[in-house]
């Protein structure tokens, strides 16, 4: 597949790969008609929502048509039928041109300079940069800020020093706008965990291997992986600094807070065995308000039942608010704990999900036949 490895493809631009990547490990059919996704080792090109097995994305390039991903020699995918419809040809070549102005500008560019950059009205460039990311341009210029102070923090820099080599004006206007996406304290988030201490447990279920930890105030991550081994790799990156604990040991030692997390895991798995109802359990996450809303949404949304997205913008008061319900949903840092899998699209199947659509399937068929909640 060299020729399709040196044609121009959707996208070069790193965040944008990984947003697209995101939509094609949840089949997110939102995306469909706006990249086309080639994959390399099979010479096939699919929709996002396309039902296979999701490829690694080292083997896969994104292109804008399928016109654009038959001329690099890859073939229509006969699972997902990509070729309809066609989306057209010259879009994402403009909203590419928007976001250079991003990398290029050591300023967040103004609507008009975007407008500029793709030769269209303030009003379609907007309309045409959201409808092909799924966010605004002052929502993708957030993202990029916040993902440089994170590096920058990573790399060992001063909080003041991250917060305005990421582009921010001033330390108070980090605050007040995007420290609450981190999920914890600015000056705790390059320290990765210092100062806290997590208990842990991996469970075999019916669902694939779970890993459970939280702290002494509740669930802080609920993830499923390929095994319990990976499931502690991500935990031990993620928190490298933290005090990481197995509760599976310390419990026997008459540690309370790793019998709680013990009993936590029990309720877990005995419901992803359809053994017992869904179980409410105390959680330590951090959220936006935005998101603090939505999942309270979720976990109203009782065991049997589904809810799309509209309902649930409905429920919070904002029900313009249907994509950014949908993103809340995708950053749930606790599976099961907080049930994003009874959310189903509007146009009726199974939807994405973070953790894999069948696994949802299996959620939803067996919350249908489990005890009811009490």
């Amino acid at each position: 597949m060299r020729q399709a490895e040196k044609a121009g493809h959707a996208s070069d631009d790193e965040n944008v790969r990984q947003l697209f990547y995101r939509a094609i490990e949840q089949r997110d059919e939102r995306y469909d008609g706006l990249f086309y996704t080639g994959v390399l080792t099979t010479g096939i090109y699919c929709k996002p929502s396309c039902p296979a097995r999701t490829p690694k994305l080292e083997n896969i390039r994104f292109f804008p048509t399928p016109a654009a991903a038959e001329k690099a020699g890859l073939r229509a995918c006969l699972r997902c039928k990509p070729r309809a419809p066609f989306a057209d040809e010259g879009s994402w070549e403009k909203v590419r041109a928007m976001c250079a102005l991003f990398e290029e500008a050591e300023e967040t560019p103004s609507l008009g300079a975007l407008a500029k950059a793709a030769g269209l009205s303030e009003g379609h460039a907007q309309k045409l940069f959201r409808k092909t990311l799924g966010v605004t341009p002052k929502q993708y210029a957030g993202a990029m800020k916040l993902e440089r102070f994170r590096k920058a923090s990573r790399a060992g820099h001063s909080v003041t020093r991250a917060i305005y080599e990421a582009g921010y004006g001033s330390s108070s206007r980090f605050y007040e706008k995007e420290s609450a996406a981190l999920g914890m304290r600015p000056a705790d988030y390059g320290k990765k965990g210092e100062g806290q201490t997590i208990f842990w447990t991996c469970r075999r279920t019916a669902l694939g291997p779970l890993l459970i930890a939280g702290t002494a105030k509740g669930l802080c991550t609920v993830r499923f992986g390929e095994s319990e081994k990976k499931l502690a790799a991500s935990l031990a990156e993620e928190f490298s600094n933290a005090a990481l604990l197995n509760a599976d040991k310390t419990a026997k030692k008459g540690e309370a807070d790793a019998r709680a997390l013990e009993t936590w895991a029990d309720a877990l798995t005995r419901y992803a065995e359809g053994l017992e109802a869904w179980p409410e359990l105390p959680l330590d996450i951090k959220a936006t308000a935005f998101q603090a809303k939505v999942w309270a949404a979720l976990r109203a949304v009782p065991a049997g039942k589904t809810a799309t997205y509209g309902e649930i913008a409905a429920a919070i008061g904002l029900p313009q608010s249907q994509r950014a319900v949908a993103r809340a949903c995708a950053m749930n840092p606790v599976a099961l704990a907080i049930p994003c899998h009874r959310i189903l699209p509007k146009s009726g199947g199974i939807g994405g999900y973070h953790w894999g659509p069948e696994r949802k399937e299996k959620l939803l068929d067996l919350e249908k036949d489990s005890p009811s909640e009490t």
